[in-house]
């Protein structure tokens, strides 16, 4: 599932491809015909993310809610726009560009109420300006779950994955097992800090890159990671190689129906 920075990063790809013009709304695969008809012809005001969610605005209060899910995928191309396929949920078009949406969990025509509670149900996201980490640590310091799982928990912290979960708790030390009530509040805000940081840096080179100058393939001299997702990491889907700092063995267990990954002796209890 994309984490929060490449949402942001499709907010700005939709605004720039398609704001300020009129554009053509359709729904190949038909379901989200209905809500496309409304919508074809009109302008993209504005595009908004917070976590993992993306909303593009039409007109006055029209908001596309898309949440991509598991599955989701966008495409963007030039113009002309080819044929779609019946597997396109949604395309946006104009006479420069278009860009295809398939398999999201959510595709929906919502008002600004709806949008609004969206957003009252999600925590503080890193990459927005009206985050309040405060409200985050409030939450998080009452709680005895362990940070792993409250790091993942979008209604405490939208935006952050399974990646920027292990990472930043890699970067400052902590153990994944920790409970959340042991977070101390100096702890807290470098792990907020961090997170604003990494996921602006995703965000700008649309991946994920976490470990340190000193710790890159050049610096080491080491091969560089291979791996999907790319960006060079500590701990993420490195089980049972060398850690980058201790060259302890990198651990991995179930937490929450996700795989976690984490460095027992960089990250001890």
């Amino acid at each position: 599932m994309p984490e929060g920075h490449t949402i942001h990063r499709l907010a700005a790809d939709y605004e720039a491809g398609f704001g300020g013009e009129r554009t053509r709304v359709s729904s190949p695969q038909g379901k989200f015909a209905d809500a496309a008809a409304l919508l074809d012809g009109t302008e993209l005001t504005t595009a908004d993310a917070h976590g993992k969610h993306l909303f593009l605005g039409f007109r006055a209060a029209d908001w596309i809610h898309i949440h991509l899910g598991l599955f989701g995928k966008v495409n963007f191309g030039g113009a002309p726009a080819p044929p779609p396929t019946d597997t396109v949920r949604l395309r946006l078009a104009n006479t420069t560009a278009y860009v295809d949406l398939r398999g999201p969990t959510t595709c929906a025509l919502i008002t600004d109420d709806e949008k609004r509670a969206i957003h009252d149900r999600l925590g503080p996201d890193p990459l927005r300006p009206d985050a309040d980490p405060a409200t985050a640590y409030h939450r998080i310091v009452r709680s005895r779950t362990t940070i792993a799982a409250l790091l993942m928990d979008q209604k405490i912290i939208a935006g952050v994955g399974n990646v920027y979960r292990a990472e930043v708790l890699f970067r400052h030390g902590i153990d994944p097992y920790r409970a959340g009530k042991d977070i101390t509040p100096a702890e807290w805000d470098a792990i907020w800090a961090d997170l604003v940081a990494l996921m602006r840096e995703g965000v700008r080179h649309n991946r994920i890159d976490t470990v340190r100058p000193e710790h890159t393939p050049e610096a080491m001299g080491r091969p560089p990671r291979v791996d999907d997702h790319g960006g060079e990491v500590y701990v993420y889907r490195r089980a049972t190689l060398p850690c980058h700092i201790c060259g302890g063995e990198i651990r991995t267990a179930g937490l929450a129906a996700r795989n976690l990954f984490w460095c027992p002796d960089c990250q001890r209890r």
